[in-house]
């Protein structure tokens, strides 16, 4: 587990990264790890969403696991999803090739 100043200086990047991701789109936890460039620290990135400070006003909800599922105990998740337009499979995770984001672009 990473130490505290790690996690000082890794949960802003996150959620510098968390406030770009556009309007009906969604990006994997795996995905902001890489972009902040530590790819080990995914599941960081699930602490980071879960300890957000609400005054932010993030929009965490568009952030995923690798198979496009959403928070097993967050079920507004989904709802904020859907007004975005986001579009689900029948197994109930986001279709991630209609809506991942494509940060390609962002990491050269």
């Amino acid at each position: 587990m990473p130490d505290k100043s790690t996690r000082e200086e890794f949960f802003p990047e996150v959620y510098e990264i968390v406030k770009q991701i556009p309007f009906g789109k969604v990006l994997t936890y795996g995905g902001v790890a890489r972009l902040a460039g530590r790819p080990q620290y995914s599941r960081m990135v699930g602490q980071a969403m879960f300890n957000a400070p609400a005054d932010l006003h993030l929009p965490c909800h568009r952030v995923v696991n690798h198979k496009g599922g959403i928070a097993p105990n967050w079920p507004e998740q989904k709802e904020l999803l859907i007004e975005e337009g986001v579009t689900f499979k029948k197994n109930g995770c986001v279709d991630m090739k209609k809506h991942r984001w494509n940060t390609e672009l962002l990491l050269e």
